[in-house]
């Protein structure tokens, strides 16, 4: 179905949605923009702030649609639809383009910056350089917001290494792929909306990810335990087709801008309170939180170590100055 749709949106440019990109700026100016999470999601919610903010500062000549929970396009296709103008801007996990150059999952390094303070200095330290990056490819870095702190939610407690052996993992990008693989599980890649069928159906028996998607999707209904492993706090950011943000007016382009700032900040507050209240929400409903042990955390250590030596590898000459950067903001 949504390949039948992904053909019918290439062919008629979404209609006003993309008017932007042929005719120039119009007054009430329409454009689609797809996110991969569910409304409940805090992203969504801020997402949906960000869109009716930029209707008010524009006096409604850019009214954004939002289609969450990939209902208009599939997460994998976000970005390229945006970049070929399929739609004028979208939402993706940043860490998913990591195959195009690894720059984008510096913040899925484990323990590279594991709170909420190293996240933002390294987000600081790599703003520029992922935007540059982005805008050769004619698209535009408009605001970035991170998860909580990634754990390990299982069907059993995790206290050894020996329990992560041979287990079924979730994976969403290549540093979970990676952190499976090097702590003796198995990768498997599942969306967020297919989680819960995944479980229950025994494709997997454990997922790297955060509190929040856990509350979200009610990992009670199938599975009992979480280890608030804090391992990174990976970012969705928010991109736009650089020729569609070019044809709208100047006070248009600014007014954006300005609603991405504070969607930001937002964000990141949001961020923050979701990590508590989701962590509360699920205790409530039985899940059994735990802290790694010390044996589990010195394996979760090699692995970040490792992981922080081959991105470093992979990543060249950007990298190292990503990484100089943020060593240096410290």
């Amino acid at each position: 179905m949504k390949t039948r749709l992904l053909a019918g949106l290439t062919s008629t440019a979404l209609g006003l949605g993309l008017t932007t990109l042929g005719t120039g700026a119009q007054a009430a100016t329409q454009w689609d923009m797809p996110t991969p999470y569910g409304d409940r999601t805090f992203h969504t919610v801020n997402i949906r702030e960000f869109a009716d903010e930029v209707r008010e500062r524009t006096d409604g000549e850019l009214d954004i649609t939002v289609h969450s929970n990939g209902s208009l396009i599939g997460h994998p296709e976000i970005k390229n639809s945006v970049r070929r103008g399929i739609v004028p801007m979208g939402e993706l996990i940043m860490s998913r383009l990591a195959n195009e150059n690894p720059i984008y999952e510096v913040d899925s390094v484990p323990y590279l910056a594991a709170n909420y303070e190293d996240a933002w200095t390294l987000w600081e330290a790599s703003r520029e350089i992922i935007a540059e990056e982005l805008a050769n490819q004619r698209l535009r870095l408009l605001f970035a917001v991170p998860w909580p702190p990634q754990g390990i939610f299982t069907q059993r407690a995790i206290e050894s290494p020996d329990d992560l052996r041979n287990l079924s993992m979730r994976a969403y990008n290549t540093a979970s792929e990676r952190l499976a693989q090097l702590t003796g599980a198995v990768p498997t890649q599942v969306e967020v909306p297919d989680i819960p069928t995944a479980f229950s159906t025994g494709r997997v028996e454990a997922m790297v990810t955060s509190p929040a998607t856990g509350a979200d999707t009610k990992a009670w209904d199938y599975l009992s335990h979480f280890n608030h492993a804090q391992l990174w706090l990976p970012k969705n950011m928010v991109i736009v087709n650089e020729q569609a943000f070019s044809r709208l007016d100047e006070a248009t382009r600014e007014a954006l801008l300005e609603a991405a700032a504070e969607a930001e900040r937002r964000g990141w507050e949001m961020s923050r309170r979701e990590t508590e209240e989701a962590l509360a929400v699920l205790a409530e409903n039985g899940i059994q939180i735990s802290e790694p042990s010390a044996e589990l955390t010195e394996l979760l250590e090699q692995v970040g170590a490792t992981m922080t030596d081959e991105w470093v590898e992979r990543a060249g000459d950007q990298g190292a100055a990503i990484l100089g950067n943020y060593l240096n903001a410290r």
